[in-house]
């Protein structure tokens, strides 16, 4: 087998099948309008179409994390090659002409033509051709951040601009892409003597990413520096153009750090209080070989966190590995724990141990699993156990040879624990009052919509009336409170007397927006309150006293254009097939001579209240948006005024209350008697 063979796979010959003897076609269907849908509706995409059409498959989209990620995926390959032991130096630069160039003295991609495309190199194939690559077996490399034979060919389809050069076997080559399509043949640059290994150069399509986008130098930077840190047998050196250097972005550096992760999180945590003095750190196995796993967990003061990789891959949404450094951590802090009979860490969570934990944790895995092209979460179920094994013992040999150290963290793990239980009861309490805030009055038959908009609450006298009126509403958007008996009159009550009153405990939990300075708009679980009475004397009376309520303790209710009274009518008249109805003596009269003037009597019914009038008219008269009439509570512009009348007729003061009536008598101009 060729080397390209063993690179990229292929080189076995086709299995041959004998063919059947060949069938009529189908009758193609006829095109009927727009409403089709015929084989001529079904799109095939061939090459790279598909990246460009779909990016966000890939790569996860067309935002900055998306653009970033093209860089990502050609710095893993050439990661790859160092880590295999074939790379020793990998170079970034970016320009201020929006191209990146990265390059590695590893091996160089093969240039040869491939077996299964004769005619075509390897290189082109590579770039052009979805799931051409070497890593699909362990043959090249035993384990990759590639997996998929796709990441270097959708970097081809998504830039407007591609080159890559290949220095292989003292021989230097180039090819040209722009938008997945090779622009002419490999190009032969001739001999060099001192050069070996990949080079790609290109510039994001803003037809894909906007005219806008662009490479952010510092996050390029960042990216770069943390790839050192990752394996320390290779050589990382960054460069940009002196026009896009910054204070952090320096325009040339070098990074080469040979304790790996260690050195990454001194580097991080540097500044912050430590909780525990010592990094617990380590390796185990072979960088780039199955099941070799490196680590570095500090406790500090700082916000902590997890940054985990596969494969030099960052996996920013965990996985796999990270359950198994949980694991690992909190059973060897438990184990430790028995060793020194601290009984008091049986209480202790995974939760209490990652408390201001900064870990990070690199593992190597063959054929990893990964969720989504993009990689951003492991999903091998073996990394579990290959992280937990190797980190089990050393953490039980870490604790054992520092107990100082080790009676530091169980002594800040257990008082985080306490304080995690403390704030679940807490919490629980909490959860408790809410729900008990949040129960609903026992009569109160509620709408079926959740949404306070359009939302209207009927309350009513009596559980007669209440009966009628739950038949009359509209069970979607109209809820019905029925009160039994008067409500308190808060104006002239103590707190405690109207907190020991039922009614209007249940008038407050049915509402659940508070009173008074805990009043809540967002809370309001109506939009329309309706004080809906009989019409009479009783009524008028028990319609003023929750006008009062409300004024007093849900004034901004009133202003906010929530509390109406319902118009319910006091005669139904019919005379043949005419039928009106009256609210009150007058009206009664009123209709008498203006409506029902043709000969034949007119029958009249009076309603002696809201529970004797069948529900079909109430819903008619009263209830319903299209055909009832509401009056609108609204407090006058001059508020102490109204306050101070208020106080004088529903206050405690009978003599106020008696000079408010002798004052406004003159104004009455209908009794009910």
């Amino acid at each position: 087998m060729s080397q390209a063979e063993d690179l990229f796979g292929g080189g076995d010959e086709p299995e041959r099948v004998t063919p059947e003897p060949a069938r009529p076609a189908p009758k193609a269907s006829p095109v009927s309008g727009p409403g089709s849908y015929s084989a001529a509706d079904i799109e095939v995409l061939e090459g790279l179409e598909p990246v460009r059409r779909r990016p966000g498959m890939y790569i996860g989209g067309t935002d900055a994390n998306a653009l970033h990620h093209l860089f990502a995926e050609v710095i893993d390959n050439s990661m790859d090659e160092a880590i295999a032991g074939h790379a020793t130096r990998i170079e970034v630069h970016l320009g201020t002409d929006g191209y990146i160039t990265v390059t590695d003295n590893g091996r160089g991609i093969p240039v040869e033509n491939h077996p299964k495309y004769p005619g075509r190199s390897t290189l082109e194939i590579v770039h052009t051709v979805l799931h051409a690559g070497g890593k699909f077996d362990s043959k090249a490399y035993e384990t990759s951040g590639g997996l998929h034979g796709v990441g270097v060919s959708v970097v081809n389809a998504l830039s407007d601009d591609m080159v890559v050069e290949v220095a292989r076997e003292q021989q230097l080559h180039r090819l040209r892409f722009s938008r997945g399509k090779p622009q002419g043949e490999i190009e032969h640059l001739g001999r060099v003597n001192n050069r070996r290994g990949t080079t790609t150069r290109f510039h994001p399509d803003p037809q894909i990413f906007g005219e806008q986008a662009h490479f952010v130098a510092e996050r390029l930077f960042r990216m770069t520096r943390a790839k050192a840190y990752l394996f320390g047998g290779v050589e990382l050196r960054w460069s940009c153009d002196e026009e896009l250097s910054k204070p952090d972005v320096p325009a040339k550096a070098v990074f080469h750090y040979p304790d790996g992760l260690r050195d990454f999180m001194n580097a991080r945590i540097e500044g912050e209080t430590r909780i525990v003095d010592e990094l617990f750190a380590g390796s185990h196995g072979k960088p780039g070989t199955h099941g070799a796993v490196e680590w570095a967990v500090a406790w500090t003061l700082g916000d902590g966190g997890v940054s985990s990789y596969c494969n030099t891959v960052p996996t920013p949404d965990g996985g796999t590995h990270e359950a198994g450094l949980r694991t690992a951590l909190l059973r060897g802090l438990k184990n430790y724990a028995e060793l020194t009979k601290n009984k008091q860490a049986a209480i202790l969570t995974a939760e209490d141990v990652f408390a201001h934990c900064s870990a990070m944790l690199s593992v190597f895995v063959r054929e990893p699993e990964f969720v989504g092209q993009t990689k951003d979460k492991l999903a091998s179920g073996e990394a579990t156990r290959i992280v937990d094994t190797a980190l089990r013992d050393a953490f039980d040999h870490w604790l054992a040879a520092s107990p100082n150290q080790a009676g530091k963290l169980m002594d800040w793990a257990i008082e985080r624990a306490e304080e995690r239980l403390r704030r679940r009861k807490e919490k629980e309490i909490d959860r408790a009052s809410a729900t008990r805030k949040l129960r609903l009055p026992g009569k109160l038959a509620d709408c079926t919509q959740t949404a306070a908009q359009g939302a209207e609450l009927f309350i009513v006298e009596g559980d007669s009336a209440g009966g009628s009126a739950k038949q009359a509403r509209n069970r979607q958007s109209q809820a019905v409170l029925p009160l039994r008996g008067k409500i308190l009159n808060v104006a002239g009550a103590s707190r405690e007397k109207m907190q020991a009153s039922q009614l209007i405990s249940d008038l407050i939990q049915a509402l659940g927006c508070g009173t008074r300075d805990r009043y809540r708009e967002d809370d309001l679980r109506y939009d329309k309150i309706i004080i809906m009475t009989d019409a009479d004397v009783d009524g008028a009376h028990i319609a003023s006293l929750l006008i009062t309520f409300f004024f007093q303790e849900m004034p901004k209710l009133i202003d906010g254009g929530h509390l109406y009274l319902a118009l319910p009518p006091l005669y139904r008249m019919s005379q043949g097939a005419k039928t009106l109805y009256a609210r009150d003596d007058a009206h009664k009269e009123e209709l008498l001579a203006t409506e029902f003037t043709g000969k034949g009597k007119v029958d009249m019914t009076r309603f002696k209240g809201l529970g004797e009038m069948p529900f079909a008219h109430l819903r008619e008269t009263t209830m319903s948006p299209k055909s009832r009439t509401l009056l609108q509570v609204k407090v006058r512009d001059d508020l102490d005024a109204t306050r101070i009348s208020v106080d004088r007729l529903m206050g405690t003061k009978p003599e106020a209350r008696f000079d408010f009536i002798q004052e406004n008598a003159q104004f009455v101009t209908d009794l009910d008697i």
